[in-house]
């Protein structure tokens, strides 16, 4: 379970900001969403399902997103995959002189059975300046390990797995890293936190597709997936895998070696099938029809297919899911019942949580969102981003009402982090509307 996620010197955040998903200990108007938007984690402890980031475009919502997803792939394989000759793939805010040649800074807060950890680091292009990992006891915090560059200090005593760890420690390793690659049971455990993590970074990306394919054939959930696609109102009633074979021709009279090499360069394309009722002349039914998914459906079926599995996985296993654009090319009323699968109690079991950006006014409601759910990023006149939630919103002086209605008012920016247009009638050379009128 997430408890909150920061960021800084990346892209376009400058400063450190913070993303928090711990419920605040407010009212909402109807008191219903305090009960189904809100769980337990503990004694004392109350998370959120669900949090929703607006802004006006390039505000940073998709950076933000990118920081979560960075993170995660750093952690899981810096130990593996980088090399010294190879710069880390990190982004520094560039806008300003004075962080430029600062490393970027990430920390998360997080639940794993229970125990609540902090973890974090600072990285630039060449090296892993400082990490640090905590794990909150009774009354306060517990060091588990701290590094400033090479300077790596471990408490043998409850992160004994670290020991002699150091000097295996590349300086663009995490080591985290190291340690979960040397099977230390504490660094596996929050491996596997970080590799049920989601993130899905939008429709412009055509990995999201590729894996939705390949995996749907052996999805554990294949029938929930198909059933709730044919619920969506998508017209398909089931949907099949199908594998292509990509066979080269072998002459008969090839060179075995030869025959070998070309069935090496084999290779088989998958593609999903959708199937929709065929109707007869009286409008009766007359069997069905199969469809490319790829090539016939339209951008919101597809959009539907790729998000259906992290949807559905999360539900039933529990975990964050992190989706930039999670409402593009699909229909409001479809977005809102996926959102309140997360808030419902009797769907969501697991606690898993929802993390998404959108630029979807319909949405932005009090009675789907609670004000501590709801998220704003906006960039200064430097043009780094700042990132605010409603709950802390102040209009002249005041908190905004747990009965506002937060669309209209942010629509006519009483929230900030909407686009500042200007006149765009200048651009086709009209510049005196009033003129107009008047003839």
């Amino acid at each position: 379970m997430l408890i909150e996620f920061s960021v800084g010197n990346y892209r376009s955040f400058s400063e450190h900001q913070t993303l928090s998903l711990e419920a605040a200990d407010i009212a909402s108007q109807p008191p219903s969403l305090d009960e189904h938007n809100v769980f337990a984690a503990g004694d004392t402890l109350r998370l959120l399902a669900s949090a929703v980031i607006y802004g006006a475009n390039a505000s940073g919502k998709s950076n933000l997103v990118s920081a979560i997803g960075f993170m995660r792939r750093f952690i899981l394989n810096s130990s593996r995959f980088t090399t010294t000759d190879r710069p880390i793939n990190v982004e520094p805010f560039r806008l300003s002189t004075a962080t430029e040649d600062q490393p970027s800074s990430f920390e998360i807060v997080f639940l794993v059975d229970g125990v609540q950890y902090r973890y974090g680091f600072d990285v630039d292009r060449q090296a892993v300046i400082n990490e640090w990992l905590y794990r909150l006891g009774t009354i306060r915090e517990t060091t588990l390990f701290t590094r400033n560059r090479h300077e790596i200090k471990v408490n043998h005593r409850v992160f004994r797995e670290g020991r002699g760890l150091e000097e295996r420690t590349r300086p663009d390793a995490l080591f985290l890293s190291v340690a979960a690659q040397f099977n230390g049971p504490i660094a596996q455990q929050l491996m596997k936190w970080f590799a049920a993590l989601r993130v899905n970074t939008g429709v412009t990306d055509p990995e999201d597709m590729l894996l939705a394919v390949n995996r749907f054939d052996e999805n554990p959930y294949r029938s929930i997936i198909e059933e709730l696609i044919r619920r969506l109102d998508t017209g398909i009633e089931r949907l099949e895998l199908e594998r292509i074979p990509l066979a080269t021709d072998i002459p008969p009279d090839a060179p075995e070696e030869v025959r070998q090499f070309l069935r090496r360069r084999s290779r088989e394309r998958v593609r999903i099938r959708t199937y929709h009722q065929v109707f007869d002349d009286h409008g009766l039914p007359a069997g069905s029809i199969a469809f490319d998914l790829g090539r016939h459906e339209s951008a919101g079926t597809q959009r539907l297919f790729v998000l259906a599995h992290p949807i559905v996985q999360m539900l039933e296993q529990g975990g964050v899911l992190v989706i930039d654009e999670f409402d593009a090319r699909i229909h409001p009323n479809l977005a809102i019942e996926l959102i309140r699968l997360f808030h419902d109690p009797a769907t969501n079991r697991r606690h898993a949580q929802l993390i998404f950006t959108t630029h979807n006014t319909n949405l932005l409601s009090a009675k789907l969102f609670r004000r501590d759910q709801v998220w704003f990023v906006e960039k200064s006149r430097q043009g780094a981003s700042n990132l605010y939630s409603l709950l802390e919103y102040r209009i002249d002086g005041k908190i905004v009402r747990n009965d506002a209605s937060f669309e209209k008012d942010y629509i006519l920016g009483r929230y900030g982090a909407i686009p500042f247009i200007g006149n765009l009638r200048e651009l086709l050379g009209v510049t005196d509307v009033g003129s107009e009128e008047e003839e």
